[in-house]
């Protein structure tokens, strides 16, 4: 199964649906723009249920195959928010929304699944039922988790579900994954320093938070360098800093620090919270000031199921005729929640040789478009054969 002729014929139109939205970006749950075309086209394609609402603003959409009576649901879920980004690709359908722009391709995720939407519901070659999920925040609001919450999946029947991102790098329209653990959980840390303030010039007479900030910067990078097993990965980053005050003759009383840990299994995420909170306990007491530590577990690890891996690999090679083995990433993605909540699978769509995801001048690859689809139509329709 080679990229359908289908998509190649609809290549133009999904194209639009993608210019449109990537004009129109919309962030965290607020996609109520995003949300409203995607429920419109799935009620004009025909689907047997479109249900609105889901994890605040999701959308879902029920196609029945020619039969059914195989029992079997599959879901496929797109992202559809955008980030708080100000827009620099300088295409003529940029953004129209200051300070927001689709930096990480999901308007190109969403266009994708609403194309394969409407071919599923015109051929319904398949046994079995298709959901095709449209998820709202997944930008750090967790959207997939709210979708979960509202039981999507129980509601739906869902046995398996499938997600796809595109990657930067990877050849345009060629696949790649990996099986295991494959996006990190992305935890959220704020430390707050406090000490006695007062006189630049009589340091004797304060507790000097940004003293104790800078020995716990330079104590939390042991963590990663002293106690983690070097073969696994661990990544802890201070990433602001902050006094309460911004005078050049006086000691502050206070200083915040924000930051992230990204891990990609249980154990390393255990170990560096318990080395983060031993470290503030020691280091604000041996000074004389406090350290209070607020570790935010964020988004889960990523894991991909070993059977529904390797399915989607086998659909990617029918697709492109190779896949190739993704590397782990460090980066987190709420498709997380999903994989804990059903088994499945996340893959990556090549973008080719362009910007990275999160940046300015970043921009979706519409070639990629024909391949996106005709992945998630196989996965449809290989997994559920009449």
């Amino acid at each position: 199964m080679p990229v359908k002729n289908r998509f190649a014929e609809m290549h133009d139109e999904i194209t639009a649906w993608r210019r449109d939205m990537h004009e129109h970006p919309e962030i965290l749950f607020e996609t109520h723009r995003t949300s409203a075309l995607v429920a419109e086209k799935l009620e004009a394609f025909g689907c047997d249920e479109v249900v609105t609402g889901l994890g605040r603003t999701g959308v879902v959409g029920i196609i029945k195959g020619q039969k059914a009576d195989s029992g079997k649901v599959i879901g496929l879920r797109a992202d559809m928010d955008a980030l708080p980004i100000h827009e620099q690709t300088g295409v003529e359908y940029a953004s129209k929304t200051p300070g927001a722009m689709h930096a990480c391709g999901h308007d190109g995720h969403t266009a994708m699944l609403l194309g394969a939407a409407r071919y599923l519901a015109e051929t319904r070659n398949f046994n079995g039922t298709v959901a095709v999920i449209f998820q709202p925040a997944e930008e750090g609001g967790g959207g997939g988790k709210e979708m979960c919450d509202d039981g999507m999946m129980e509601r739906f029947g869902i046995q398996e579900v499938y997600g796809m991102h595109n990657w930067p790098g990877v050849p345009m329209g060629q696949f790649a994954i990996r099986p295991g653990a494959f996006f990190a959980a992305t935890d959220k840390i704020e430390i707050l320093v406090e000490g006695k303030g007062g006189h630049a010039a009589k340091p004797h007479e304060t507790v000097d938070p940004s003293v104790m900030a800078a020995h716990l910067l330079t104590a939390i990078q042991s963590i990663a360098s002293r106690n983690a097993d070097p073969t696994e990965q661990l990544v802890v980053s201070v990433t602001s800093m902050e006094t309460s005050s911004h005078t050049f003759n006086v000691i502050p009383s206070s200083v915040k620090m924000i930051g992230t840990v990204r891990t990609l299994s249980g154990e390393m995420r255990d170990l560096a919270e318990e080395r983060l909170q031993a470290l503030c306990d020691s280091i604000g007491p041996a000074f004389g000031g406090k350290i209070t530590l607020n570790y935010e577990r964020n988004y889960p690890v990523m894991v991909n199921h070993p059977d529904q891996t390797e399915f989607a690999a086998q659909v990617a090679r029918s697709v492109s005729g190779q896949c190739d083995d993704a590397p782990l990433v460090m980066g987190g993605e709420d498709f997380a929640f999903m994989l804990e909540a059903r088994p499945g699978a996340y893959i990556l769509v090549g973008n080719g040789d362009t910007a990275a995801v999160h940046h300015p001048e970043y921009n979706f690859n519409d070639e990629a478009i024909p391949a996106g689809c005709s992945w998630w139509a196989g996965v449809a329709e290989q997994r559920m054969p009449l």
